[in-house]
């Protein structure tokens, strides 16, 4: 079924969404995603196209339409039920684009018999939605329209795989195209704080020190832990959660299988998904990985990046300035969600609280990794994300390195109270990097405490809610 998207009216793409940028960061406009999956709710320039009822707003929404404004294609793309479709609608009312979706049966069909008589049918500007279900036909048939009309803003496409990692595919779109991930909620978008600290990082430590935000609870940091930012799932109790999370994941697993044709890799598929969950931020060994699921290594092999394609999990590269040869370059390997992972652990708030809960500095690790990997596609700075050990026995949880080659370095501790020792590594790479003319700006440990503090040339213990509020 085709549907015609709500005109609002004039296009004000400038208009929506959060100013991107230091001087407005923070300012709600009223864009967003809206909790539940009933449909669009936005009001771009003032007009309401539903209701602006338990509107969040998300930071993507400027950035792409920005992009609509530069490109004559925008991907949206990211896990399902993170609300893609919903940004793409809003975002398409304000172009007057049509909306046709390829979970349709029928529209599939179509578009994968004649993908130009598709298009031609559909007309421009128009917003695809789950492109991955036609792929590499589909997107060919939109490289052939576009190459025969430069003007901006011709086609919006969602999906829930990252199917532009496929050579041909993206080869296609090269030049046409922007991309913008959406992650599920920022823990500052959950609570109209201001994600600001990669930016805040790069600046001075004083900055740091100074910033004053509410500070949780260490429970209720793991009460955020445990539930995660996928939107549906907000206002559950714990057991529906916890039911909703088997579900999803199950969901994920056999329809993108079903694309390939291919239901025996399910249950391998599922049991590497639980082992990334017991072992989040652990380096990858795929061998260790093939041995413990009872699978080959070169299946292995295949599987691991089919599970960050559909955005179940990530990876975190190792970094090295050639500081030392004896650097392990082994990726870590993160869950994509948090309460996913608790989930799928069988841990829950009250006992992630427990100080003897092993299970507890991991999936506090890949909370706040993940916030931080979230913040990078939106900070004014350019920066990327990596981990540093060496054989030596140094380790560094997150190392952020900026475009011009600035490195922020982060250790992320569950406790209350950092002590001096958590900032031995961090010592080590300073001066490291001191010592090799680079440019080392800051050491930061995030902590479940309430403190402040400065400990020593460059160095800080935060609050870990510093990184969203």
């Amino acid at each position: 079924m085709l549907i015609q998207a709500v005109i609002l009216g004039p296009a004000v793409r400038r208009n929506v969404g959060w100013v991107h940028g230091k001087t407005r960061f923070g300012t709600r406009r009223n864009l967003g995603w809206t909790r539940g999956e009933t449909g669009v709710s936005a009001s771009i320039g003032g007009v309401s196209s539903d209701s602006t009822r338990n509107l969040l707003p998300r930071r993507a929404t400027a950035i792409a339409a920005d992009s609509l404004q530069d490109f004559r294609v925008l991907v949206i793309h990211g896990a399902r039920q993170v609300g893609k479709t919903t940004l793409a609608q809003a975002l398409g009312a304000t172009i007057n684009a049509r909306y046709v979706s390829l979970d349709s049966d029928d529209d599939r069909a179509f578009a994968a018999l004649d993908g130009r008589t598709f298009l031609d049918a559909l007309g421009k500007p128009l917003i695809i939605d789950e492109i991955q279900r036609v792929g590499e036909p589909l997107v060919l048939a939109v490289k052939i329209v576009v190459d025969a009309d430069n003007r901006p803003g011709q086609f919006i496409l969602t999906g829930s795989t990252n199917f532009l990692t496929v050579p041909t595919i993206s080869e296609s779109l090269a030049g046409r195209v922007d991309i913008v991930t959406l992650w599920p909620f920022s823990q500052g978008e959950l609570s109209d704080g201001t994600d600001s600290f990669v930016d805040r990082a790069f600046a001075t430590t004083e900055e740091l020190i100074r910033h004053q935000g509410a500070c949780p609870t260490r429970p209720e940091y793991f009460d955020m832990l445990c539930v995660g930012g996928y939107p549906a799932v907000q206002r559950f109790s714990s057991r529906a959660r916890g039911r909703w999370f088997e579900a999803y994941v199950d969901t994920v697993l056999r329809r993108e299988i079903q694309l390939t044709d291919d239901i025996r890799r399910f249950d391998a598929l599922a049991g590497m998904v639980r082992y990334f969950a017991a072992t989040t931020g652990q380096e990858l060994v795929i061998g260790t990985v093939a041995e413990r699921l009872g699978i080959n290594r070169s299946t292995a092999e295949s599987y691991e990046p089919w599970l960050e394609t559909v955005f179940l999990i990530h990876r975190v590269s190792s970094w090295s300035r050639n500081l030392t040869s004896r650097v392990v370059k082994r990726p870590k390997i993160y869950m994509v969600d948090t309460g996913i992972a608790a989930s799928l652990v069988g841990k829950d708030s009250n006992a992630l609280q427990r100080h003897t809960e092993s299970a507890a500095g991991p999936l506090f690790e890949t909370f706040m990794v993940n916030e931080l990997r979230k913040q990078l596609d939106w900070s004014d700075t350019r920066a990327r994300m990596f981990h540093f050990r060496d054989r030596a026995g140094a380790e560094v949880d997150v190392v952020l390195e900026s475009a011009d080659g600035r490195v922020v370095a982060v250790e992320i501790k569950s406790t209350a109270t950092p002590r001096p020792e958590d900032f031995r590594w961090l010592q080590v790479l300073r001066d490291r990097l001191d010592r090799a003319g680079g440019e080392f700006v800051a050491g930061v440990v995030l902590h479940t405490g309430e403190r402040r503090l400065p400990f020593g040339d460059r160095l800080v213990a935060l609050p870990a809610a510093d990184v969203w509020t």
